[in-house]
């Protein structure tokens, strides 16, 4: 894989609206004036009704591209757990999700424009070829000019150009890599990225050039169009700051991929 080249514009996406009935999850409207893509909650790891309007709402105003951010039905766990959902199973219910939110951004004068996998179904189909399928044959049944975004290499980018979808590559500002470019479990150590100034200069790497430094050091190529800062982590707003800040030094455009 080669690495990019003088990448002039990049897309800063989060995952939002994951706060459900009386938990708080982030600050999605500080984080929704700073990325250019949201991958808004549909129910099943968080979010609720009022939630997802809300989110679709203040992207609207804010002028931010709204994604369907689906994942396992798994409130208690956040949609961190794998699960052996039967692809005809999670066939249905990411179409679930995707009517959802299509119809909760159509009342609050926004639509959904791609899809992105939560959690453990977005690193379960990294290779799990079966639940992939079923995850892109979801997105192509639904509306087949929904982008998928995800990681590049993947058994779903394999499904999603074998059903003629557009599929965009991701890099996570402030995640762990391993040298597979897959990334670190959060249960390992070095998973979960804190320090800004670290995060931003890795952003500003991963926009320019397409490479990152993976936990043991190496640096490896990463085809990314969107950069993800994730919304519940702490201090979620400061990094988001600080990557725009990063970019827009860089002489990099911040502006969504679709």
């Amino acid at each position: 894989m080669e690495p990019i080249a003088e990448r002039r514009s990049v897309d800063l996406n989060s995952d939002l609206g994951e706060s459900f009935g009386a938990w708080t999850m982030g600050d999605d409207a500080a984080m929704l004036r700073l990325v250019t893509s949201a991958n808004v909650a549909c129910g099943f790891h968080g979010g609720d009704p009022s939630t997802m309007r809300a989110t679709c709402s203040l992207a609207a105003e804010n002028g931010v591209t709204v994604g369907a951010h689906v994942s396992y039905r798994d409130l208690a766990g956040f949609g961190r757990r794998s699960m052996a959902v039967p692809p005809a199973e999670l066939r249905d219910e990411v179409t679930y999700q995707l009517a959802a939110l299509a119809g909760v951004a159509r009342v609050a004068g926004t639509a959904v424009r791609y899809v992105k996998p939560h959690g453990a179904l977005y690193n379960r189909i990294v290779d799990d070829e079966e639940q992939a399928a079923a995850v892109v044959e979801a997105v192509a049944a639904f509306d087949p000019g929904l982008p998928l975004l995800g990681l590049t290499g993947s058994a779903v980018e394999r499904a999603a150009v074998a059903h003629g979808l557009r599929f965009v590559g991701e890099a996570f500002v402030d995640r762990g890599y391993r040298a597979d470019g897959t990334l670190v479990p959060r249960s390992q150590p070095g998973a979960v990225l804190s320090d800004v100034e670290t995060i931003a200069a890795r952003a500003v790497r991963l926009a320019a050039d397409g490479t990152v430094e993976a936990v043991d050091g190496t640096r490896i190529a990463v085809t990314a169009s969107s950069l993800c800062v994730h919304g519940d982590t702490p201090g979620a707003v400061a990094m988001a700051e600080a990557v725009r800040r990063g970019l827009e030094r860089a002489g990099i455009a911040v502006e969504a991929f679709v």
